[in-house]
């Protein structure tokens, strides 16, 4: 499963922040956290969080595209059907942010 993220480092705190449509109307999960973007620290704490907040190993998860951008594509290891109600159940009631 790929999913798409919009990642804000050195945030107050790291957390999900809702949902973002982008220009081109595709939907990103928004996504903080406290590390800065300097030498990967962003990206393990992005995979550090994700691991947390869907329940699966860190070498499940792997940063497809975006190693240096703020819009990066997330791929998730594991059953599609399971990892579909993981993701979905996580951001239940997220708002949308345009």
């Amino acid at each position: 499963m790929r999913l798409a993220v919009r990642l804000t480092p050195r945030a107050s705190r790291t957390g999900l922040d809702g949902l973002v449509a982008g220009a081109d109307g595709r939907v990103a999960v928004q996504l903080r956290v406290a590390a800065p973007p300097v030498e990967g620290a962003a990206n393990a704490a992005l995979v550090a969080y994700l691991a947390d907040a869907l329940d699966l190993r860190r070498s499940a998860i792997r940063i497809v595209s975006g190693e240096t951008a703020r819009h990066k594509t997330v791929a998730l290891a594991g059953d599609p059907i399971d990892l579909e109600g993981r993701v979905a159940a996580w951001i239940a009631g997220a708002a949308v942010r345009g």
